[in-house]
């Protein structure tokens, strides 16, 4: 533990759904905060991947139980303004072969700014990844929270989380809010049955 407080740059241990169960000071003092403040924050809401797509192959790679570094760029505004850009890694870790792993998760600063508008723009984000979109259609047509984990890959945990990141981003307060707004965002398709998502 010691060792792991004293390594110089950002370093957290995440759930394999990438929430911070360990941050080290380096990473907290990324937003001025202590290490503690940060447990069960969502490590890619505190560093911003500049391609959404590459997270989404990331995840499937470790729902297959593959042990390979991901590296992913990232960009983040830090407690004193300065907006920077980096590589996250994130390597799989654990006891055994067979348990679904944690991830060691590395920041490296690559480039900073202190005007906000000096890096460039991240390219805009789709309102719900395809995993997302497709959870959302089988919700809408009556799923439940198992037929949906079996038809995506997923757990029932990681179906779980999905439904609760969409809920924050949208501000919904329950699964049949979640399924109006994917309508009325055009996440999910309208006048067609059995429910599909928009593919574009």
């Amino acid at each position: 533990m010691t060792l792991f407080d004293r390594i110089p740059m950002p370093v957290a241990v995440c759930d394999v759904y990438g929430s911070v169960v360990l941050a080290n000071p380096a990473l907290a003092a990324e937003w001025n905060a202590t290490p503690g403040s940060l447990r069960g924050a969502d490590v890619l809401d505190l560093f911003r991947p500049q391609e959404p797509p590459q997270i989404e192959r990331i995840a499937q790679a470790l729902r297959l139980r593959r042990r390979s570094r991901y590296p992913v760029s990232v960009r983040w505004e830090a407690a004193d303004g300065t907006h920077r850009h980096g590589e996250l890694t994130a390597d799989p870790v654990s006891d055994s072969p067979d348990a679904l792993p944690a991830l060691l998760v590395v920041v490296r600063v690559l480039g900073e700014s202190s005007a906000p508008d000096a890096p460039a723009p991240a390219p805009p984000t789709p309102p719900a990844g395809p995993t997302e979109a497709r959870i959302l259609a089988l919700l809408a047509g009556g799923a439940t929270t198992a037929r949906v984990a079996r038809e995506t890959g997923l757990t029932t945990d990681g179906v779980t989380y999905h439904l609760r990141r969409l809920s924050e981003r949208w501000r919904a307060a329950n699964r049949t809010e979640l399924v109006a707004r994917a309508y009325a965002l055009g996440v999910l398709r309208s006048g067609v049955w059995p429910p599909e998502a928009v593919t574009e």
